[in-house]
């Protein structure tokens, strides 16, 4: 069979590496350019101006999450007075007392470590930069789970860290009024999600706070911006457990069928039966403190029945096909058919369930707070919402209303694009 009438997806790569050079008699050997089939559909997800944007748009969420602190904190940059020179600051990023949930301590982390993940991914050509970037990822969990050199942080163990932050605007005003000297350097907005103020409760958008205030004083758009790092994770690690999950057993089913088959297919009509929501809420409250990983936890095991009966349908599918019998043929172990050869092409239309799964997750998890069910001390737009309800206040219910709608809406047109680019009826 000439390799030409093959579709560009892995079958043909399949095909190329175990017939070369037993090609058709008299056929001219294919001097074409190679091109994967991950770079045709980069191709077609390119010419979709309005995917496009949504990744621009997930870009600039993904960076307002990292780079956060920068942008609104009450800890100055410098600090200079007759006493010396302090980087409160930095200081600040890994204390445990000061930040208390561990999804801001990783994007802490990431935002002190970017330049130099940059670095090495500009100069790893060498490695390749797939490689290289596998090795970072890996080398910044170490580093999260407080395997970093004390000269690094200046601290033993900088994510138990936990001496006190003094208050840097009481200080300032104070030393303002008594004359002292005093040099420093502020983040663009001087707020922390946590810092409360009874004096400024419910405070409509304003020059001071652009989004307004809560019943407690806190500034909104502080909630909003950190708040951004809560629905990104939940949705990033929720769609990973159940993509994970769903993998699995729809492989499993779809390549040994039988029995196998049928008590994974029973098992997933029993899970489609019985409604995802009120699941979710049912094991919410079996939990007593509930923390941000418990969200991630129950929205994963709770949602995997749909990439199960993808997966399973794409194996089905592609176990018939001719290159899964040639590498069956040969000799070639079932453990690297399924996850070599069949799981690769398997993986499109897992990609585009797992693009509306980061929507669909980030839904749940807003829905969770707005009830109550999520981490309380997690800035969740879900809470925002509610507190705006509660207090009948126009502006709480708007802003992070429209930041739900936003982010979601998002995800749903880079998933829209990236199914008409796996789509060979659509490439133009």
């Amino acid at each position: 069979m000439s390799l030409n009438r093959l579709p560009f997806t892995f079958e043909r790569r399949f095909a190329a590496d175990a017939g070369q050079g037993q090609g058709d008699a008299g056929e001219a050997p294919d001097a074409s350019p190679r091109v994967s089939y991950w770079s045709l559909v980069w191709a077609q997800l390119r010419k979709n101006r309005i995917a496009v944007f949504g990744l621009w748009c997930i870009g600039g969420l993904i960076a307002l999450a990292i780079y956060a602190p920068f942008l609104s904190l009450d800890k100055p940059l410098y600090w200079k007075t007759t006493a010396g020179v302090d980087f409160p600051f930095f200081h600040c990023l890994f204390n445990r007392l000061f930040f208390e949930n561990s999804v801001d301590v990783f994007f802490n982390l990431l935002m002190v470590l970017s330049p130099v993940y940059v670095a090495f991914y500009v100069a790893g050509r060498r490695l390749g930069r797939g490689r290289m970037v596998g090795l970072l990822v890996c080398a910044h969990f170490l580093l999260f789970f407080g395997l970093a050199p004390e000269r690094f942080f200046g601290v033993a163990n900088p994510f138990y860290y936990t001496a006190p932050m003094p208050d840097y605007k009481a200080r300032i005003a104070r030393m303002k009024a008594d004359g002292d000297s005093v040099c420093y350097l502020l983040p663009l907005r001087q707020y922390n999600y946590r810092e409360t103020d009874p004096a400024r409760s419910v405070k409509p958008p304003s020059r001071e706070h652009w989004f307004g205030t809560d019943k407690e004083g806190r500034d909104v758009f502080a909630r909003l911006l950190y708040g951004t790092r809560i629905s990104l994770t939940i949705g990033v690690v929720a769609v990973s457990i159940f993509v994970l999950i769903g993998v699995a057993l729809g492989a499993v089913a779809g390549y040994f069928g039988g029995h196998v088959d049928l008590w994974i297919s029973r098992l997933i009509e029993v899970m489609i039966c019985i409604p995802v929501f009120f699941l979710i809420l049912t094991l919410a409250a079996f939990i007593e403190e509930r923390s941000i990983f418990h969200v991630m936890a129950i929205i994963g095991v709770t949602s995997w029945t749909g990439v199960a009966r993808l997966v399973r349908a794409e194996f089905l599918r592609q176990k018939g096909l001719e290159y899964a019998q040639a590498a069956l043929a040969l000799g070639i172990p079932k453990r690297r058919i399924i996850f070599r050869h069949i799981l690769p092409n398997a993986m499109g239309p897992v990609l585009v369930a797992a693009t509306f799964g980061v929507a669909s997750s980030i839904l749940i998890e807003s829905s969770l707070s707005f009830l109550g069910l999520g981490d309380l001390s997690a800035p969740s737009w879900g809470e925002t919402l509610n507190a705006g309800r509660l207090e009948h206040k126009l502006w709480l219910i708007l802003i992070p209303g429209f930041a739900i709608f936003f982010v979601v809406s998002v995800f749903n047109l880079v998933g829209e694009g990236l199914r008409d680019a796996l789509d060979p009826k659509l490439r133009r």
